[in-house]
């Protein structure tokens, strides 16, 4: 279920669009919640649970980023904004401790002009590229991302997501597109 697109254009402007697909083993339905939004000065695409989603969304209050406390973005996203994530998860009934192991879920955070994947054990990616995808669509989206010679960040995303809709089978539209504009 699910494929979340994301680019960063000029170093600044991050794209982040998502399907709108609910499925199981059995069935697809098309969900009118959308998969991408902003929540203060982070804007997240999410997979694996529409109730994570929603806990991240409605609950998700991150500290302040503060470069003299918190070093550079990537250490604040891998403490305090980790941190921050695990507590919202945990409060919201959603992380799962199995066999001592406590995990969460997959989703994008864009922040700062940069993007971060978030896994379900928490650890924090960030890649070289100006692009990241997440979902059962990802590959198809990553390659498309790969070859794309657009020149509209929201036309590469679109494209992303169309070709993940055409080969993936729990990829639908339509399409939520959200941009946020880098606040340094």
């Amino acid at each position: 279920m699910t494929c979340i697109v994301s680019f960063v254009a000029d170093d600044k402007t991050i794209y982040i669009g998502g399907d709108s697909a609910g499925s199981n083993d059995y069935t697809v339905r098309n969900r009118s919640n959308p998969k991408v939004f902003i929540n203060g000065e982070f804007i997240i695409g999410y997979t694996s649970s529409f109730r994570m989603g929603q806990i991240l969304q409605f609950s998700l209050k991150p500290p302040k980023y503060i470069e003299e406390l918190h070093g550079t973005i990537f250490q604040y996203m891998c403490t305090e904004f980790i941190n921050s994530i695990r507590q919202c998860l945990t409060s919201g009934g959603y992380a799962r401790v199995d066999a001592g192991e406590e995990s969460g879920g997959d989703f994008i955070v864009g922040f700062k002009g940069k993007l971060f994947k978030i896994f379900s054990d928490y650890q924090v990616s960030e890649n070289v590229e100006n692009y990241e995808a997440a979902g059962c669509g990802e590959a198809y989206a990553l390659g498309s991302l790969y070859a794309s010679v657009k020149d509209e960040p929201e036309e590469i995303i679109k494209e992303a997501l169309e070709c993940a809709e055409y080969f993936s089978p729990f990829v639908r539209a339509p399409f939520t597109i959200l941009k946020l504009e880098n606040t340094k």
